[in-house]
């Protein structure tokens, strides 16, 4: 059952779950610094901790999904002459 894949739409799904988790840790962290109470900040620090643990195992389970976006080397050359071109 482990090597079963992921439907699209739980693929998509997992993915947004991983970036909101990844942007709550980033928050977690830089909010750190502005907290004064200790108490507050040790269980800021666990949170980081937790999820930093969790998005590895959601990143786990995303490698099931059925498609890779590969990532380009450099971007992509902007189209500039759109002569010819109807936008609706």
């Amino acid at each position: 059952m482990d090597n079963q894949k992921l439907a699209a739409h739980e693929s998509l799904d997992l993915h947004e779950v991983i970036n909101f988790k990844t942007l709550c840790v980033g928050k977690s962290k830089l909010m750190q610094g502005l907290v004064f109470d200790d108490d507050l900040r040790n269980l800021m620090k666990k949170d980081v901790e937790q999820s930093i643990q969790a998005l590895g195992q959601l990143q786990e389970v995303y490698k099931r999904a059925p498609f890779e976006a590969p990532v380009p080397e450099n971007r992509p050359t902007p189209t500039v002459n759109l002569k010819g071109v109807h936008m609706h």
